[in-house]
């Protein structure tokens, strides 16, 4: 590991920021092709039940339409296998190859026309009757059906216990018991999800909103037994998607077949409502949690049990316990989850998945012991700091959340708190402070990358190509520094190109592993491309040269080679996870109950930070958005008939501007040499874990109340 970094780390703008304030960057829907027609999904309208037939007539008839696709005439597509961990996200998505309905809004149908609104009204001529049957909605009337699934998400157990849980509740000198609820989430990136294929011959090209270029690729291919190597995937810009757009959907599949059906390029974009009923959501999580201690704090008994929803026809469940295992030193744990079935769009990964409502219960319930105690809530989490991983036994790599919580503690005040609540008021505004720990997994994966440098009148430039993606993270722009500084040239002087799942492979952008997987890659294969040249040189260098004096040397105006890397044996020796402390200063007015933030302070650790203002927006827009589920953001089911009251951003509410106050982010330097060569860990994830427990804390702080069901709205604090 290098131990100084000169354009690593810096606060380099995004490479691609003007293409994109200027409306030159095209994302997934914004390409045009000779002959493009446009397809638009017909909806179920019921919940549970099967379809008895469908009228087309009158669509048909309608001006522009050129097909209507439904069960009676969709291609006949290879089966799905029974889901795994393995598969999940590349196992065939067949469409259209049934009667059956799961879901409201599920797709029974597309509709292609020449124009895209052609498409969308005819889509309204589709006549179709059902035959009903009773849904699976209500949550507390299914809860009595909960069973304990096999796998969660991430391959992570189901159960996990050690020492003897009860025994140690009989022994603590304080016991809390409590249940937290988390309700449903949507991702709603600011890029909805579009798809546009095309066939030539055999040959299949595919533009797709997508997080993850290979995975794609292969679920397409198992859709509709095409050869891999047939088809490229390509995703230059994504406009965001928390994990709506890590798995191939169902708009993509009914895409293709209609470019296949009709030999035409199709495009399909979906409706900000059908963002609410067809991409996912996150979980309603109910979670009880109970704790005790000794009377200085030292936890004795600590369990995490976890009950939640997933859908009839597949299983998906987060592993919301997961930060209970491994985030404090406990004798005797237990941590549960069981599921049950619904008649709602199976979940899919969210920002944070697991560790977002987990970390809610897990941090409130540690600042509910603190206040009990007497103990200042960082001193309690300090108190109970594990010296290894107490879920697997292996050493940290690097663990700095205490030091995360005293200089946030420090940039914050934290000593203006007042322990006691209702202490602090500004007119007719209580005032609180509240904080939380926040942990998130940082796993690094395998990954490859090209190199290809040029000489032309001695301008020597670089290209950097491999099949990653820019979900508006900023790896363009990391990709370029990371080159840069390995083979010594400026910035400018680098040209990355990803978003093309034919160049080589990497895991795409997700679950925090993206920037340290591809900028690792980048990395090995800048340091290969060095060495080869230097074999290449019969030039003793005093001072390591730059690829400058490398091509010069080897009398070279063209050279590229290519590379990969992959977690080392060491690495799986440990356990590898980035780590922060959140602190709010929140206002309540006691008469409305309208909270405000003025002021929110993020502390991190997480290794290498590769570009500070890329990794500060990261950590900032995940705080934006656990502000969101902490104060505004509900998925609200119709119970009668399993469509959401919340459709569109009109009801469905985010934080706007307004709602925001300064929220101001500090890194700590961190080391680590193990996780991978340039010691990175993933950021993205982190900035929303715990929010909404460091605000909930604040507000107990602020009022008294302490609201354990998201989201705190103001009918919660007057009741």
């Amino acid at each position: 590991m290098r131990e100084k970094h000169k354009i690593i780390g810096s606060p380099v703008s995004r490479i691609e920021g003007h293409l994109k304030v200027t409306g030159k960057a095209a994302y997934a829907a914004e390409f045009s092709f000779p002959h493009l027609m446009y397809g638009f999904p017909v909806q179920s309208t019921i919940t549970a039940g099967e379809i008895k037939s469908i009228d087309v007539i009158a669509a048909e008839r309608s001006p522009g339409v050129l097909k209507i696709i439904t069960h009676h005439n969709a291609l006949k597509l290879m089966p799905r296998p029974p889901v795994t961990h393995a598969n999940r996200m590349t196992r065939s998505n067949p469409v259209l190859q049934n009667t059956r309905i799961h879901c409201f809004g599920q797709y029974i149908g597309l509709v292609v026309a020449e124009t895209y609104e052609q498409a969308r009204f005819a889509a309204r001529l589709v006549k179709v009757s059902y035959k009903t049957e009773r849904p699976k909605i209500d949550f507390d009337e299914n809860l009595k059906d909960a069973y304990k699934p096999e796998i969660l998400n991430a391959g992570h157990p189901t159960d996990t216990s050690w020492g003897d849980l009860e025994s140690g509740l009989k022994q603590s000198a304080e016991i809390l018991s409590e249940t937290y609820n988390t309700p449903i989430e949507q991702h709603n990136p600011m890029e909805p999800h579009a798809t546009i294929a095309f066939f030539e011959g055999e040959r299949l090209t595919v533009y797709e909103s997508t997080q993850i270029l290979g995975t794609t690729k292969e679920a397409i291919a198992n859709t509709f037994n095409i050869p891999k190597e047939n088809i490229q995937v390509l995703a230059p810009f994504i406009g965001g998607g928390f994990g709506s757009k890590l798995q191939p959907r169902e708009h993509l599949m009914l895409t293709v077949m209609a470019a296949k059906m009709l030999n035409r390029p199709v495009k399909t974009a979906i409706t900000r409502q059908m963002m609410q009923t067809n991409v996912g959501l996150r979980q309603h999580n109910r979670q009880k949690v109970r704790i005790g201690t000794e009377k200085d704090g030292k936890l004795l008994a600590l369990s995490h049990e976890i009950v939640t929803h997933t859908s009839v026809d597949e299983e998906f469940i987060e592993q919301s316990g997961a930060i209970s295992r491994m985030m404090y030193e406990v004798p005797n744990s237990l941590v549960t989850h069981r599921v049950f079935t619904t008649n709602i769009q199976v979940p899919r990964w969210t920002r944070a998945p697991g560790e977002t409502p987990g970390s809610f219960a897990l941090e409130s319930a540690m600042d509910e012991m603190a206040h009990r105690l007497k103990i200042d809530p960082i001193e309690f989490r300090t108190k109970n700091e594990p010296s290894v991983n107490p879920e697997n036994k292996k050493p940290w790599a690097s663990r700095s959340v205490i030091e995360c919580m005293r200089m946030g503690a420090e940039k914050f005040g934290w000593n203006m708190r007042n322990s006691e609540p209702m202490s602090t008021r500004n007119g007719r505004w209580l005032v609180g402070y509240g904080m939380a720990s926040a942990s998130r997994g940082a796993p690094c994966r395998e990954a490859s990358a090209r190199v290809k440098i040029t000489n032309s009148n001695k301008n020597i430039r670089a290209r950097i190509e491999l099949a990653a993606t820019d979900i508006g993270t900023g790896s363009y722009t990391i990709i370029a520094q990371v080159a840069a500084e390995r083979l010594g040239l400026p910035v400018e002087k680098i040209k990355v190109i990803i978003g093309d799942s034919d160049l080589p492979p990497t895991p795409g952008s997700g679950g925090s592993w993206g920037a340290g997987t591809y900028t690792n890659a980048v990395d090995a294969v800048c340091e290969k491309a060095k060495n080869e040249l230097l074999g290449k040189s019969k030039i003793k260098f005093v001072n390591e040269p730059g690829i400058t004096e490398l091509m010069k040397a080897a009398a070279l105006n063209e050279y590229q080679t290519e590379g990969s890397v992959k977690p080392s044996e060491e690495s799986e020796k440990y356990s590898h996870f980035s780590f922060g402390a959140h602190f709010a200063e929140v206002w309540v007015d006691e008469s409305l109950g309208i909270v405000k933030i003025p002021r929110f302070t993020s502390a991190i650790a997480a290794g290498t930070i590769l570009n500070e203002k890329t990794a500060r927006s990261q950590i900032i827009s995940g705080v934006v958005w656990g502000i969101g589920q902490a104060l505004t953001e509900e998925s609200v089911l119709d119970k009668r008939y399993g469509n959401y009251v919340t459709r569109t951003f009109a009801d469905y509410h985010v934080p706007v501007n307004l709602d925001i106050g300064n929220i101001e982010v500090y890194f700590l330097h961190e080391e680590d040499k193990t996780i991978n060569r340039l010691g990175v860990k993933g950021v993205g994830e982190l900035g929303i874990t715990s929010v909404a427990a460091t605000i909930a804390n604040a507000i107990f702080n602020a009022t008294g109340k302490r609201i354990r069901d998201l989201p705190i709205t103001p009918d919660k604090l007057l009741l």
